[in-house]
C-alpha cells in the first residue's frame, strides 16, 4: 500500500498505534517493530522540525502534530487502541525539569481523548544508590538522584492518571539502550574509539548490569500491546535484556576489531576509564556532564531486572544474541558493514 507520507489511509485494520516521538531511536525502533507486527502506525514529529527525512516504512504514517495539540493529535489517530509515549527532554536537569511532567500531560491527555493503553518505557534511576541486586517490579523505590525523583513522581503520575478508568497504562523497565543508532553510551563514550584500538569504560570491569538492544525492546512493546487486555489498568514489567560486563563487551569488541585491523600491535584492545572526576568538574558550567555525573552508581552497583511477570505474560523475551546485537549496534553507527549470511556461518 502506498500513501503519502503526512496523510493517514483509510483502512480497516483493527490494530493501531500512534507513537510520540517516532523520529527518536525508541520510538523509530517501534515504529518499525508495530509496522512488522502488521499493525497501522501513525508516527508522530514536531511540525517544522528541521531533521533527515523521514524514513519510508511500510505500515507507517508520519504525523507532523505538535505534541501538545491534543484535539488535533487524537483527530488524527482516532482508532489508536495503543499510545507509545518515546518522547524524551535532552539529558540536563533543566530540561527534565522543565520538560518531562508537560511531555507526560500531553501522553496522557491524548491517550485519554483515544481511551488507549499508554506504554511508557521505564528505566532503574527510580531505585536509587541502594538497590538490590535483583529488582522486581514491587521492589521498594528509593531513588537518590534529580533524575530517578522525577521518574517516581512520572509513574506515579500515570498510575493515578488510569483511576477514572478511561485509559489504562503499562511501563516497561528496561537498562540502558543500545543498537538503532546514535545517543547512547556505546557511540558517545564507549565505543568511539574502537577504530583506533581503544574503548572507554564507564566503572569497574566486572560488574554486570542489564542492557537493552532497542529492535528486542520494541518488539517486547508490540507482544506487550497485543496481551494488554489481560493486565490491569496500570501494570509494571521488567525487561531482562542483556545482562553482562564489561569484559563480555570486551568480548565482542575484540572479535571485530581483528576482523577490521584494529587492534593494536599488542594484540588486546585498550581500556581507558571515564574521568568521572573530571565530569563532576565540567557539570559545574555544563549541565549535560552534572547530569551524567549523578548515573555513576549504576556502573558500580551489580543489579538485574527480573522479567518473570513480562515472561508470563508474552513467553520469551525477543533476544537476538549478545554478539549479533553488538556488531548489528555498530553496523548502526556506521562503524562496521554486517558479514554476509554465507561469511556468517563460515
Amino acid at each position: 500500500m502506498t500513501t503519502h507520507p503526512f496523510s493517514r489511509p483509510s483502512t480497516d485494520n483493527p490494530s493501531t498505534v500512534l507513537i510520540l516521538g517516532a523520529r527518536g531511536r525508541l520510538g523509530l525502533a517501534a515504529a518499525r517493530a508495530f509496522a512488522q507486527a502488521g499493525w497501522q502506525v501513525l508516527a508522530q514529529v514536531r511540525p517544522g522540525a528541521r531533521s533527515p527525512a523521514l524514513p519510508a516504512i511500510p505500515g507507517v504514517w508520519w504525523m507532523p502534530v505538535a505534541v501538545d495539540d491534543t484535539a488535533a493529535l487524537a483527530a488524527q489517530a482516532q482508532g489508536a487502541q495503543v499510545v507509545v509515549h518515546a518522547l524524551n527532554p535532552i539529558y540536563t536537569h533543566k530540561a527534565w525539569r522543565e520538560q518531562a511532567p508537560a511531555l507526560m500531560e500531553a501522553a496522557i491527555a491524548v491517550s485519554r481523548q483515544l481511551r488507549a493503553t499508554l506504554m511508557l518505557p521505564g528505566n532503574v534511576y527510580n531505585f536509587g544508590e541502594g538497590m538490590p541486586p535483583v529488582l522486581h517490579e514491587d521492589t521498594p523505590q528509593a531513588a537518590t538522584g534529580f533524575k530517578g525523583r522525577m521518574r517516581v513522581q512520572l509513574e506515579l503520575r500515570l498510575q493515578v492518571a488510569t483511576q477514572g478508568g478511561d485509559m489504562r497504562a503499562v511501563v516497561l523497565r528496561a537498562g540502558d539502550f543500545f543498537g538503532s543508532g546514535t545517543g547512547s553510551w556505546l557511540d558517545q563514550a564507549i565505543a568511539k574509539d574502537l577504530p583506533r584500538g581503544r574503548i572507554t569504560w564507564p566503572g569497574p570491569l566486572d560488574v554486570a548490569t542489564p542492557w537493552a538492544y532497542l529492535p528486542d525492546l520494541a518488539r517486547t512493546f508490540v507482544r506487550v500491546a497485543q496481551e494488554r487486555d489481560r493486565l490491569a489498568p496500570f501494570e509494571c514489567l521488567h525487561f531482562a535484556g542483556h545482562h553482562v560486563t564489561a569484559q563480555q563487551w570486551l568480548h565482542s569488541f575484540t572479535a571485530i576489531a581483528a576482523e577490521q585491523g584494529w587492534l593494536p600491535d599488542a594484540g588486546a584492545l585498550r581500556v581507558g576509564q571515564l574521568p568521572w572526576p573530571l565530569l563532576r568538574v565540567m557539570g559545574l558550567v555544563a549541565p549535560t556532564f552534572a547530569a551524567l555525573a549523578d548515573m555513576r552508581y549504576l556502573w558500580r552497583t551489580p543489579h538485574r531486572l527480573d522479567n518473570t511477570r513480562l515472561r508470563a505474560l508474552i513467553g520469551d523475551e525477543p533476544h537476538t544474541p549478545f554478539d549479533q546485537a553488538v556488531r548489528q549496534a555498530l553496523a548502526d553507527l556506521g562503524l562496521v558493514a554486517l558479514r554476509s549470511t554465507r561469511a556468517a556461518l563460515a
